[in-house]
């Protein structure tokens, strides 16, 4: 039985490579299948596998591009062209951006000395190469470091042969020869780089550390525990106060407060202020102790003698000498007391009168004979006397009588005073001959005006309801009777 024919191509095979005539049914489906992230595939695609194919990136072939530093177009022109820089006379760049050194008198006045154009490129890059550190860097240029060396071997190379000549020439016996082979081994530790300190540290002696010794930044890794600052290498924070690290914080502070720990640090903030006023070196703390501790102790005498002369000079002008306690008997006077004094919570003495909190403003004082001060009194959203009821600050006061009229302007603010009296008899006569039918009368009620504030509160229900009650209708048959005792017959 023939096989079975392979399955027909989806390419074109006029078009398809030598590695994409034919489809191999064998690679599986998630190979062969082009993702949605990597683009759709056009028609006159060719190679069904080109998404699994290594490919040179635009941005790879432009991560060794550069630009073309001091590369001219041409010669140089031989006269001025108009637009060009008026300095050097090149075309690519102005006056202002030019790199030559200013002249007294530029090419475009002289015509002379005119600069080549530049090539001026506009290098594209990606966001990779932009970041580059080492793009545009030429191999070539690590030469000269490789000259230098070379150089310096040449030069310690001299300097072995000469020791060792000199040492063979001295020498006399074995120990002189293994003294001059072992120098001329250990020659190479003298070549160490500079320190900070300006001196020569020697790299051959090994720091090393004891395995008992732990890093302090190890001993506690938890982040609320004590912090260390890896700069000044100390423990910055006590934190937890149950840890090992706490701890350490504890010991740490006790050394720096204990011993010769204080005076070392006024030694040292000396020699920082010394040689900030002055700029003076000399007076290093580690470099030369011995010329910092001279003349910190100098300065020192010298403070103490003038001290000592200004007080002396202020006794002999003012006296006072026969008051001066001795050193001897000031030293051992007793400062302590037997007075038992109990503070409370808030740090004061129990017992002791409560002083009044004063202000840095003048208190309590009266002015144009008021009794009190401006602010004593509030009334109505404002402040006055409250000798007076005044509201005018620095008016005179009139005491009692300012009060009432106050009291009296606001009864007639208020509308209290608006009650109508009941009017008086006309005639004494008219009342005694009217008395009788007076009494028989029912008594008038007093009219009553309301105030402005019940008026402008409207009427309520029970002064409606006593209204009703009180009204005589017009047309009420039996509102005649109202008032008597008769009866109808």
């Amino acid at each position: 039985m023939p096989p079975p024919p392979p399955p027909p191509s989806r390419r074109n095979d006029s078009k398809a490579s030598a590695a994409s005539k034919e489809e191999n049914i064998y690679i599986p489906s998630f190979i062969s299948k082009r993702p949605f992230y990597a683009g759709e595939e056009g028609d006159d695609a060719t190679d069904y596998l080109e998404h699994q194919r290594l490919r040179k990136d635009k941005e790879d072939s432009d991560a060794a591009r550069w630009y073309d530093r001091g590369r001219k177009l041409g010669p140089a022109a031989t006269k001025y062209r108009k637009g060009a820089c008026e300095n050097c006379g090149a075309m690519t760049h102005k006056a202002r951006d030019c790199l030559q050194r200013p002249r007294a008198r530029g090419a475009k006045f002289t015509g002379r000395d005119i600069q080549a154009d530049e090539v001026v490129q506009d290098v594209r890059l990606g966001w990779d190469a932009k970041r580059d550190r080492w793009n545009g860097y030429d191999p070539k240029e690590y030469s000269r470091v490789v000259e230098r060396y070379n150089q310096l071997e040449e030069l310690r190379g001299h300097v072995d042969a000469a020791a060792a000549a000199a040492a063979e020439a001295g020498s006399k016996g074995e120990d002189g020869e293994e003294d001059a082979v072992n120098g001329s081994k250990d020659a190479g530790d003298k070549y160490a780089e500079e320190s900070d300190m300006g001196r020569h540290q020697s790299t051959a002696t090994r720091q090393l550390r004891i395995r008992e010794d732990t890093a302090k930044y190890l001993l506690n890794l938890d982040l609320e525990s004590a912090k260390y600052d890896p700069k000044t290498r100390t423990m910055v924070d006590a934190g937890a106060t149950a840890d090992r690290a706490a701890q350490l914080f504890a010991e740490e502070g006790y050394l720096r407060a204990s011993g010769d720990a204080a005076e070392f640090e006024r030694a040292q903030q000396y020699a920082w202020e010394k040689q900030e006023r002055s700029g003076d070196t000399g007076q290093h703390l580690q470099a030369n102790p011995t010329a910092g501790e001279f003349h910190r102790k100098q300065a020192h005498d010298d403070a103490e003698r003038k001290k000592a002369a200004r007080v002396k000079a202020l006794q002999d002008r003012y006296g006072g000498d026969q008051h001066v306690m001795p050193a001897a008997l000031r030293d051992a006077a007793v400062t302590e007391s037997e007075q038992f004094v109990e503070y409370d919570e808030a740090g004061l003495i129990k017992g002791a009168p409560r002083a009044s909190a004063k202000s840095k403003y003048a208190e309590d004082v009266h002015v144009n004979n008021h009794a009190s001060v401006w602010g004593s009194w509030w009334s109505n959203f404002r402040w006055g006397y409250a000798c007076c009821h005044s509201f005018v600050k620095n008016s005179y006061c009139t005491g009692e009588e300012g009060k009432q009229a106050w009291e009296a302007a606001e009864k007639q603010r208020t509308g209290v005073d608006l009650i109508e009296e009941a009017p008086g008899q006309e005639d004494e006569k008219e009342a005694d001959g009217k008395a009788e039918e007076e009494a028989k009368e029912p008594p008038q009620q007093t009219g009553v005006k309301r105030s402005r504030e019940e008026m402008m509160g409207g009427v309520s229900e029970a002064e409606l309801d006593a209204y009703r009650r009180k009204r005589a209708a017009a047309d009420d048959p039996m509102a005649k009777f109202l008032g008597n005792d008769e009866l109808v017959r």
